[in-house]
């Protein structure tokens, strides 16, 4: 026969022996779409925003500094988690100035603009909203005209953003009333 301490102390010992450590923390996928959504300018399903959501099944290991988004290349911004190696591609929708459909024919070859905004150079990096400004200083790191979309970094800590050239070489963050 057990004696009733044994029978009782049994279930508790259990409940106090180490439990295996819990999964390690993974990445928010809503805040990641979030992050990708402000660095395109532009919300899912928009011209220019991601064509979905990241997959809601995707495990990807908590980054531990902010992910780098890409630029735009070939329909698909890169999303990158530098320390631990993984990267994701997520779609974008084109944009009508760049989406084109067979019947529109091929492309014509077009005088390219100067670009007022080179490698290297300072910027003024603005927000523009309705009734206000918000501006701050950055680095370019590519070279940009008129209208195109650009990386700018503005600590190099941090991670860089995706801007479009102003015609004055300023460098506006799509998404606000402004643009």
């Amino acid at each position: 026969m057990v004696p009733i301490f044994r029978r009782v102390a049994l279930p508790f010992a259990l409940l106090a022996s180490p439990l295996p450590a819990p999964a390690q923390g993974f990445e928010n996928l809503e805040l990641l779409d979030n992050r990708v959504a402000a660095a395109l300018g532009a919300n899912i399903g928009e011209p220019g925003g991601a064509t979905t959501p990241i997959d809601r099944r995707l495990r990807l290991q908590a980054c531990p500094q902010p992910v780098e988004i890409g630029e735009p290349i070939a329909g698909a911004v890169a999303v990158r988690c530098v320390p631990l190696g993984w990267r994701i591609r997520v779609s974008i929708v084109g944009t009508p100035q760049t989406g084109r459909t067979a019947a529109a024919g091929p492309a014509r070859p077009q005088a390219r603009p100067e670009p007022v905004v080179r490698r290297g150079d300072q910027v003024e990096l603005v927000a523009i909203a309705s009734g206000f400004t918000v501006s701050t200083l950055a680095t370019a790191e590519q070279d940009g005209a008129p209208g195109d979309r650009i990386r700018v970094r503005t600590e190099r800590r941090n991670a860089p953003v995706i801007g479009q050239v102003l015609e004055d070489g300023r460098v506006a963050l799509p998404g606000f009333n402004g643009l």
